[in-house]
């Protein structure tokens, strides 16, 4: 094991004109080491050693001189992308007490931490006097990534050096990846996605290429950059693939280096999968799948016609050669049944920051290993992993324990749909009903036509009671920030306190 510092330091020694980001400007590995160094001296100078800081932007080159300075000073970072919500903010701050917050895109609100913008910093190191920088060591760590909290309160997940080596050198083994290959970078840096593009591109001489939030939310701008980007690798959601398909001349024609995609962060579905290899023939589909407190992923399918005709429901992979996933119901281990996906090994994050109560219960030792209780319902059939929902989306309704994302699946898989998501609507915190929103390819019959159509293919494939009471047709779905379906806001709105 090596420090992941050091190896990109020393592809900028032996290829230090070799671009390393590709957007509206273009940066190169030699200015990527120049930068972080000199930041790396500065943060060694004025912030305590293992301080957390908090680094805020968006898609900017900036944004990974940053991260790369602090690991080199021996500091965690913590991305926070400018389209945080300022309680949300507020609440890492809090949370994470960092020692320093340093701005690509201003900092919208005060916070009780110094803050600065990069550019000032890095007029300013130039005056300093050189410290020698302490770089990280291998357990330590190296970022703090809040994910969503069960209570409204976010969780900071700590990664050390450690795991993020167990995730790339399985990523670049076993997904594909080619030397000095281009990524996307579209998932924001909050985003755990987002690592799945840095290291493994930085660790291999390759590129990032940025595909900016603004120009994500604008259909007609997004459908114009998308055939202009020089990409290998494809990093997203299957949410933002899906937007992407519907522009008809999204294919191998346009962009034809393309040759990887890679799918992360929520299910990947039959239809998306099929539509994307019509697409592009000849590129490989990975369908991956792990928790952020896990580092990102640990397993990998590659999804080919063969698949998709042999399955119901796309599996998530084979876990990775360090890493073991055991099926759980509570603390009793089961085999050949569906329980809770318990991970194990070393990728497995220490816990979550400043939060005893919440690491807990949520990590704990199995066989010697530190172990991760996902939350996440499947099972494993000849090696195999299957996802089957989250089990704190589990609900009961008239006696009946019923999995909504179960019910999201067979709803997608009827002609017509293209999106669907199934809400509780409660009643003094009793299930009343479970309403469906839809949206729809096309909107030619009226509504109460669409739900009878609906409810008739759902008798063929679903028990009675799991067929949704209500049927809201929309033109879209909300998403969170990180460009999933936002299911907890749908639930929010159904029932308001």
């Amino acid at each position: 094991m090596r420090y992941i510092y050091e190896e990109i330091d020393k592809i900028a020694t032996k290829q230090p004109n070799a671009k390393v980001y590709i957007g509206k400007t273009t940066h190169t590995y030699c200015e990527l080491k120049k930068q972080s160094d000199q930041l790396a001296r500065y943060f060694a100078a004025n912030v305590a050693q293992s301080e957390p800081i908090v680094v805020y932007g968006g898609q900017e080159f900036g944004m990974i001189v940053a991260f790369l300075a602090a690991m080199k000073s021996g500091h965690p970072y913590i991305p926070i992308e400018t389209h945080t919500p300022p309680e949300r903010l507020a609440y890492i701050v809090d949370i994470a007490k960092p020692a320093l917050c340093v701005w690509t895109s201003e900092c919208p609100m005060e916070l009780p931490c110094s803050t600065v913008s990069l550019e000032q910093l890095m007029t300013e190191s130039l005056k300093q006097e050189a410290v020698v920088p302490k770089g990280l060591a291998l357990d330590e760590t190296v970022y703090i990534i809040f994910t969503s909290g069960t209570t409204g309160v976010p969780k900071g997940v700590q990664i050390s050096q450690q795991n993020l080596w167990s995730f790339v050198q399985w990523a670049l083994q076993d997904l594909g990846i080619h030397k000095e290959d281009r990524f996307l970078s579209q998932a924001p840096f909050s985003f755990d996605l987002s690592v799945m593009s840095v290291y493994p591109a930085l660790l291999i001489g390759g590129a990032l290429v940025p595909l900016a939030k603004e120009t994500v939310d604008d259909f007609k701008e997004l459908f114009s950059v998308l055939p202009k980007l020089p990409i290998d690798v494809w990093v997203s959601t299957p949410s933002f693939i899906d937007i992407c398909l519907m522009e008809p001349a999204f294919s191998h024609n346009e962009l034809p280096s393309l040759r990887v995609f890679l799918f992360c962060g929520e299910e990947l579905t039959k239809e998306t999968a099929k539509k994307l290899l019509q697409k592009f023939p000849e590129a490989m589909i990975y369908n991956t799948y792990g928790p952020t407190e896990a580092t990102v992923a640990v397993s990998q399918i590659q999804v080919t016609t063969e698949l998709l005709e042999a399955v119901n429901r796309l599996p998530i992979g084979y876990v990775k050669e360090d890493t073991k996933v055991t099926i759980m119901h509570g603390n009793q281990v089961v085999v050949g049944e569906t329980g809770e996906i318990v991970l194990s090994g070393p990728s497995i994050s220490k816990g979550y920051v400043n939060n005893p109560s919440k690491t807990a219960a949520a990590f704990f030792t199995l066989n010697g290993e530190p172990a991760y209780r996902t939350g996440d319902a499947g099972k494993v059939i000849d090696g195999l992993l299957y996802y089957e929902g989250r089990i704190d989306f589990q609900v009961k309704l008239h006696g009946y324990r019923i999995e909504l994302e179960e019910i999201d699946h067979h709803l997608m898989a009827i002609e017509g749909i293209k999106q669907a998501i199934v809400v509780p609507k409660y009643n003094q915190h009793k299930v009343q009903q479970l309403l469906a929103y839809v949206v729809m390819e096309t909107t030619e019959t009226k509504d109460y036509e669409r739900a009878k159509m609906i409810r008739q293919e759902l008798k063929k494939t679903v028990m009675p009671y799991m067929i949704p009471q209500k049927y809201v047709f929309c033109e879209q779905l909300p998403r969170t920030a990180n460009g999933k379906l936002d299911r907890k806001r749908l639930i929010q709105e159904v029932n308001p306190t």
